[in-house]
């Protein structure tokens, strides 16, 4: 129903910047509610870094990344990004896109909420 595709992980320096890409697609890619990425390092949980809210347009971040990561998206090709910059060692991880059919505005940061998964792309953030 929705394929996710992530990619631009890497290498990194700490201080450095790097911009992830997800491709949307299948035929109910239009229907989702809630596009967010996330990140898991090894030994840790996943977690959740920033979401898209379709319903108000609205984009969400942890605290972890604030001030540092921007999501932005391209509707005319279903893309979504994510603008890393200033990265640090503990940035290091998987990173996934996720969807989910509905949108929820205090617990879009839990991975149980998403509907479809990308396959992860490593960013790995050391000098």
């Amino acid at each position: 129903q929705v394929e996710l595709v992530e990619s631009g992980g890497g290498l990194v320096q700490p201080g450095g910047s790097l911009r992830l890409s997800c491709a949307a697609s299948g035929s109910a890619v239009n229907y989702m509610y809630t596009i967010a990425w996330f990140r898991q390092a090894p030994g840790k949980e996943r977690e959740g870094i920033s979401c898209f809210s379709v319903s108000d347009g609205m984009t969400y971040y942890a605290d972890s990344v604030k001030g540092r990561f921007t999501t932005s998206r391209d509707n005319t090709k279903n893309l979504m990004y994510l603008q890393m910059t200033n990265l640090k060692p503990e940035d290091t991880a998987v990173y996934y896109c996720a969807a989910a059919w509905n949108f929820f505005a205090t617990t879009w940061y839990k991975p149980s909420l998403y509907d479809f998964w990308g396959q992860g792309t490593q960013v790995t953030v050391a000098s």
